[in-house]
C-alpha cells in the first residue's frame, strides 16, 4: 500500500468540497434543484440583473457552476473546470460588487472566494487522487491551463463588460446601480 500524500489528500478534500458547492448552485440554475429557480427562473433573474440575453446567460452560468463543479470534484479536466467555474463567479462578483465586500450585506465575498478557489485548483492541478492522474493528465497539460484561463477571462470580460455598458446607457433595462428593475 502506498503512503498517503497529505498534499494530494488536501487537494482532494478541497476539490470535492468546492466542486460540490459549485455543482449544487449550478443545478439550482439549470434544473431548479435545492430550491432554485430552474432555467426559466434563472433566465428572469439574469435579465433583471442586466445580463442579456437572459436565457443564454442562465445556461452559461449554470453550466459553468454545475459542470465546472462536477469536474473539479472528480478531478477531471481540472484546468478547464477551474476556469469555467471562475468565469461564472466573475459574473456573480459583478452583480454583488455594488453592495461592497462582505456577504452579510449582499457583497461579493462568497462568489469571489469560490472563484479564487476554483481558479487556484485549476492552476495547481487535481493531485494524485483524481481522474486527471488516472488518465495520465491528458486533459491537464500546460497548454490546456493557458487556453482555458485565457478563454474564460475573455468570455467573462465580454459578458461583464456588456452588462456594465448596458446598465450605463440611458435606455438600459436596469438601473446603473445594478438593482433589479421593479415591474409596475
Amino acid at each position: 500500500m502506498t503512503h498517503l500524500n497529505r498534499r494530494d489528500l488536501g487537494l482532494l478534500v478541497l476539490r470535492v468540497g468546492t466542486g460540490a458547492v459549485l455543482a449544487a448552485h449550478g443545478t439550482q440554475k439549470l434544473f431548479g434543484w435545492f430550491g432554485g429557480g430552474g432555467i426559466e427562473g434563472t433566465t428572469h433573474a439574469m435579465e433583471a440583473m442586466g445580463f442579456s440575453p437572459g436565457r443564454e446567460s442562465a445556461v452559461a452560468a449554470g453550466l459553468g457552476e454545475a459542470g465546472g463543479g462536477a469536474l473539479l470534484a472528480l478531478g477531471l479536466a481540472t484546468p478547464a473546470a477551474g476556469a469555467a467555474a471562475a468565469g461564472a463567479m466573475a459574473g456573480a462578483v459583478a452583480v454583488h460588487a455594488p453592495a461592497g465586500f462582505f456577504a452579510q450585506g449582499g457583497g461579493f465575498e462568497y462568489p469571489a472566494f469560490l472563484g479564487f478557489t476554483a481558479a487556484s485548483i485549476g492552476i495547481t492541478g487535481a493531485g494524485r487522487y483524481s481522474l486527471d492522474h488516472a488518465t495520465g493528465h491528458v486533459l491537464d497539460r500546460p497548454w490546456v491551463v493557458a487556453t482555458a484561463f485565457l478563454g474564460a477571462a475573455l468570455a467573462a470580460a465580454a459578458v461583464v463588460g456588456r452588462r456594465a455598458k448596458e446598465q450605463a446607457s440611458p435606455d438600459g433595462d436596469a438601473p446603473a446601480d445594478g438593482a433589479p428593475v421593479e415591474e409596475g
